[in-house]
């Protein structure tokens, strides 16, 4: 027979095996709270809106520096006193001390000359084959870009448009400037325009500042008064380097030097003869980059949620403590850094608050 006491442990022992099993169970699955009850699923925005948000419109301008030089090894030069230097062919047979062609301008359009004496004594002659005969020039502009480009990850590709206004400067011999006269061109200020693709990426990121690489390539249009029958164009180049501040999500300024490949040639008339013109340059650039807001403002005026938020069963919204320019951020006090004893008058008082 089982004694009571042997019965009484059995069924204490079972009892503890039985609160255990159910103690872990209760463990392992502990109650959740039923948040769906509490926050809805935020309904799907506008698809147009969400399209337009992955585009970038940037505006910038600044101040270039041209550097023009062209190359005359292929050319002779005669430089007669008190006149424009003129260039021709050193195959051309001169005779009788006249040359029968020549150019006395060669920059945007070619100016012809025949039968031009060199009989005084102190003309000057000299082929460009023996030395490093060319000339060269300074120009300033003012560019005013705009461009448009879509960011993926840290590779960004656009497009874009430049309308840059620009004075040429005086043309000056490379060599033998006390013998070979200086040339001015023929116009005081053009507009020149560029048509290009924007390719670059970004390598280095410290806080809210950024660094990225990119090259323009493209195409760039002379204005009129350069003689187009007579010019031949490549495509431009242009590398250079971004430094950005992101002000907000949406808003950023940037500062941007970079340097212009380009080049054209002059095919003198009447003639089997060219001039090959560089036109390199050197920019820096400011400016500012907008992106369109993914959602739209929050419709509730005192509204004071400084993060993208949802009001309901509807949208997200973003806050409207922060217009476009400046950052949103959750934490306290991003809105306003500096706390209202360190400002102004309240820097002197023991109890500003």
């Amino acid at each position: 027979m089982i004694s009571r006491g042997f019965f009484g442990f059995f069924c204490m022992t079972i009892l503890c095996i039985v609160l255990c099993t159910g103690t872990a169970r209760a463990q392992e699955e502990k109650p959740t709270i039923p948040l769906d009850h509490f926050y809805a699923d935020p309904q799907e925005g506008s698809a147009l809106r969400k399209l337009l948000s992955k585009l970038h419109f940037s505006f910038e301008t600044g101040y270039g520096r041209t550097f023009y030089r062209h190359d005359l090894s292929d050319f002779t030069l005669l430089q007669r006193m008190d006149s424009l230097p003129v260039i021709f062919s050193p195959d051309l047979n001169v005779s009788g001390g006249n040359v029968s062609t020549g150019y006395d301008y060669w920059f945007n359009t070619a100016n012809p000359r025949s039968n031009v004496g060199f009989n005084n004594a102190n003309d000057f002659l000299v082929r460009g084959d023996t030395v490093d005969l060319g000339f060269r020039a300074g120009g300033t502009s003012i560019p005013l870009t705009g461009m448009i480009h879509v960011e993926f990850d840290r590779y960004k590709i656009g497009g874009g448009f430049t309308f840059e206004y620009h004075r040429p400067g005086t043309f000056k011999p490379t060599v033998l400037q006390d013998r070979i006269a200086t040339f001015d061109p023929d116009f005081g200020s053009t507009f020149y325009k560029k048509y290009f693709v924007v390719l670059g990426a970004k390598v280095y990121r410290y806080q809210e500042w950024l660094l990225a690489v990119d090259s323009r390539i493209g195409a760039y249009r002379l204005s009129r008064k350069f003689d187009g029958s007579l010019i031949q164009k490549g495509i431009f180049v242009n590398i250079g380097a971004t430094i950005e501040r992101e002000l907000s999500e949406y808003f950023s300024a940037f500062v941007r030097p970079s340097f212009d490949f380009k080049n054209y040639t002059l095919n003198l008339p009447e003639s089997n003869l060219q001039v090959n013109h560089s036109m390199n340059a050197f920019y820096v650039g400011i400016g500012v980059t907008y992106r369109i807001p993914e959602h739209p403002k929050c419709f509730i005026k005192n509204c004071t949620t400084q993060i993208n938020h949802q009001h309901g069963n509807s949208r997200i919204y973003r806050s409207r403590m922060h217009p476009f320019y400046k950052k949103q951020n959750p934490h306290h006090g991003e809105n306003y850094p500096r706390l209202i004893k360190y400002k102004k008058k309240n820097r002197r008082k023991m109890e500003p608050y």
